[in-house]
Protein backbone atom coordinates (compact mmCIF):
# COMPACT_ATOMS: atom_id res chain seq x y z
CA UNK A 1 0.00 0.00 0.00
CA UNK A 2 1.27 3.42 -1.09
CA UNK A 3 -0.86 5.47 1.01
CA UNK A 4 -2.91 3.39 3.38
CA UNK A 5 -5.65 3.67 1.08
CA UNK A 6 -4.69 1.01 -1.82
CA UNK A 7 -3.63 4.15 -4.42
CA UNK A 8 -0.80 2.13 -5.40
CA UNK A 9 -3.03 -1.33 -6.23
CA UNK A 10 -5.46 1.53 -7.81
CA UNK A 11 -2.82 2.65 -10.30
CA UNK A 12 -1.23 -1.02 -10.82
CA UNK A 13 -4.53 -2.48 -11.44
CA UNK A 14 -5.52 0.44 -13.79
CA UNK A 15 -2.72 0.11 -16.34
CA UNK A 16 -3.20 -3.21 -16.16
CA UNK A 17 -6.64 -2.35 -17.19
CA UNK A 18 -5.42 -0.34 -19.59
CA UNK A 19 -2.77 -2.46 -21.21
CA UNK A 20 -5.13 -4.79 -21.82
CA UNK A 21 -7.47 -2.97 -23.75
CA UNK A 22 -5.01 -1.60 -25.78
CA UNK A 23 -4.04 -5.17 -26.63
CA UNK A 24 -7.86 -6.89 -26.78
CA UNK A 25 -9.96 -4.13 -27.38
CA UNK A 26 -10.84 -2.72 -31.11
CA UNK A 27 -9.63 -0.66 -32.89
CA UNK A 28 -6.09 -1.19 -30.42
CA UNK A 29 -5.81 -5.02 -30.82
CA UNK A 30 -5.41 -4.47 -34.85
CA UNK A 31 -2.74 -2.06 -34.13
CA UNK A 32 -1.12 -3.65 -31.80
CA UNK A 33 -1.03 -6.90 -34.25
CA UNK A 34 -0.18 -4.56 -37.28
CA UNK A 35 2.83 -2.72 -35.43
CA UNK A 36 4.05 -5.87 -34.01
CA UNK A 37 4.38 -8.03 -37.28
CA UNK A 38 5.81 -4.66 -39.20
CA UNK A 39 8.53 -4.46 -36.47
CA UNK A 40 9.21 -7.79 -36.80
CA UNK A 41 9.31 -7.95 -40.36
CA UNK A 42 11.74 -5.11 -40.73
CA UNK A 43 13.82 -6.14 -38.11
CA UNK A 44 14.00 -9.88 -39.86
CA UNK A 45 14.61 -8.46 -43.20
CA UNK A 46 17.59 -5.80 -41.84
CA UNK A 47 18.79 -7.60 -39.88
CA UNK A 48 19.11 -10.63 -43.01
CA UNK A 49 18.03 -13.50 -40.64
CA UNK A 50 15.89 -15.02 -43.01
CA UNK A 51 19.19 -16.06 -44.59
CA UNK A 52 20.96 -17.12 -41.60
CA UNK A 53 17.58 -18.77 -40.47
CA UNK A 54 18.82 -21.35 -43.61
CA UNK A 55 22.02 -22.21 -42.44
CA UNK A 56 21.40 -23.28 -39.10
CA UNK A 57 21.14 -26.88 -40.53
CA UNK A 58 24.91 -26.91 -41.61
CA UNK A 59 26.00 -25.42 -38.29
CA UNK A 60 23.78 -27.46 -35.39
CA UNK A 61 26.86 -28.20 -33.26
CA UNK A 62 28.55 -24.62 -33.25
CA UNK A 63 25.17 -22.62 -32.56
CA UNK A 64 25.43 -20.88 -29.07
CA UNK A 65 21.41 -22.00 -28.36
CA UNK A 66 21.33 -20.00 -25.26
CA UNK A 67 22.42 -16.68 -27.01
CA UNK A 68 20.26 -17.27 -30.19
CA UNK A 69 16.92 -18.25 -27.57
CA UNK A 70 17.29 -15.48 -25.44
CA UNK A 71 18.14 -12.75 -27.91
CA UNK A 72 15.36 -13.76 -30.46
CA UNK A 73 13.02 -13.82 -26.90
CA UNK A 74 14.69 -10.43 -26.54
CA UNK A 75 13.31 -9.53 -30.46
CA UNK A 76 10.06 -10.58 -29.28
CA UNK A 77 9.47 -8.44 -26.20
CA UNK A 78 11.25 -5.91 -27.81
CA UNK A 79 8.83 -5.58 -30.57
CA UNK A 80 5.47 -6.35 -28.18
CA UNK A 81 6.93 -3.24 -25.87
CA UNK A 82 7.10 -1.22 -29.28
CA UNK A 83 3.55 -2.07 -29.91
CA UNK A 84 1.87 -1.23 -26.15
CA UNK A 85 3.83 2.01 -26.64
CA UNK A 86 2.71 3.19 -29.88
CA UNK A 87 -0.90 2.17 -29.03
CA UNK A 88 -0.46 4.03 -25.41
CA UNK A 89 0.92 6.93 -27.60
CA UNK A 90 -2.54 7.01 -29.79
CA UNK A 91 -4.65 6.62 -26.56
CA UNK A 92 -3.02 9.67 -25.08
CA UNK A 93 -3.09 11.49 -28.51
CA UNK A 94 -6.85 10.48 -29.35
CA UNK A 95 -7.92 11.87 -25.32
CA UNK A 96 -5.56 14.95 -25.24
CA UNK A 97 -4.60 15.60 -28.75
CA UNK A 98 -0.80 15.72 -27.83
CA UNK A 99 1.91 13.57 -28.58
CA UNK A 100 4.90 12.61 -26.38
CA UNK A 101 6.96 9.86 -27.42
CA UNK A 102 9.12 9.63 -24.94
CA UNK A 103 12.03 6.70 -25.48
CA UNK A 104 9.73 4.64 -27.68
CA UNK A 105 11.91 6.26 -30.88
CA UNK A 106 15.21 5.32 -29.38
CA UNK A 107 14.13 1.69 -27.83
CA UNK A 108 12.93 0.97 -31.40
CA UNK A 109 16.44 1.74 -32.63
CA UNK A 110 18.05 0.11 -30.70
CA UNK A 111 15.98 -2.76 -31.15
CA UNK A 112 16.51 -2.94 -34.83
CA UNK A 113 20.25 -2.48 -34.91
CA UNK A 114 20.86 -5.34 -33.22
CA UNK A 115 18.40 -7.57 -35.25
CA UNK A 116 16.78 -10.88 -34.09
CA UNK A 117 20.31 -12.63 -33.47
CA UNK A 118 23.46 -9.59 -32.77
CA UNK A 119 25.76 -12.40 -32.97
CA UNK A 120 24.76 -12.99 -36.26
CA UNK A 121 23.50 -9.93 -38.16
CA UNK A 122 24.27 -8.79 -41.04
CA UNK A 123 23.18 -5.84 -43.12
CA UNK A 124 22.84 -2.24 -42.76
CA UNK A 125 23.64 -1.30 -39.10
CA UNK A 126 26.55 -3.80 -38.93
CA UNK A 127 28.17 -1.76 -41.55
CA UNK A 128 27.47 1.44 -40.24
CA UNK A 129 29.23 0.62 -36.81
CA UNK A 130 32.24 -1.01 -38.54
CA UNK A 131 32.46 2.72 -40.29
CA UNK A 132 33.68 3.88 -36.35
CA UNK A 133 35.74 0.64 -35.86
CA UNK A 134 32.50 -1.04 -33.97
CA UNK A 135 31.14 -4.41 -33.96
CA UNK A 136 28.39 -5.77 -31.50
CA UNK A 137 30.44 -9.10 -31.29
CA UNK A 138 33.33 -7.03 -29.49
CA UNK A 139 30.79 -6.83 -26.37
CA UNK A 140 30.98 -8.85 -23.58
CA UNK A 141 27.68 -10.13 -24.29
CA UNK A 142 27.89 -10.10 -28.51
CA UNK A 143 25.20 -7.45 -28.51
CA UNK A 144 22.42 -8.61 -26.15
CA UNK A 145 23.28 -5.49 -24.38
CA UNK A 146 21.83 -3.73 -26.16
CA UNK A 147 18.81 -5.56 -26.37
CA UNK A 148 18.29 -5.41 -22.85
CA UNK A 149 19.01 -2.03 -23.02
CA UNK A 150 16.19 -1.32 -25.67
CA UNK A 151 13.76 -3.47 -23.28
CA UNK A 152 14.22 -1.01 -20.30
CA UNK A 153 13.74 1.90 -22.54
CA UNK A 154 10.93 0.82 -23.71
CA UNK A 155 9.49 -0.78 -20.12
CA UNK A 156 10.37 2.99 -18.98
CA UNK A 157 8.31 4.50 -21.52
CA UNK A 158 6.18 2.39 -20.97
CA UNK A 159 6.02 3.21 -17.44
CA UNK A 160 5.57 7.10 -18.31
CA UNK A 161 3.39 6.59 -21.00
CA UNK A 162 0.83 4.85 -18.49
CA UNK A 163 1.65 7.71 -16.02
CA UNK A 164 0.30 10.47 -18.06
CA UNK A 165 -2.36 7.89 -19.00
CA UNK A 166 -4.06 7.67 -15.82
CA UNK A 167 -6.77 9.93 -16.71
CA UNK A 168 -7.85 8.90 -19.98
CA UNK A 169 -11.00 6.64 -21.10
CA UNK A 170 -10.66 3.64 -21.77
Amino acid sequence: MHNGYGQRNFNSRMNLKLIKHIITKKPYSYYFLIIFFIYMIINIILSEFYITVQYIPYYLETIKWGLLLFSTLSSVIIGLLIAVNINLMILRYRDSKKLNVKLTPIGFLLGLSTGICPACITGLFPFLFSLFGFSLLTLPFKGLEIQVLSIILLLISTFLLLKENKDCRI
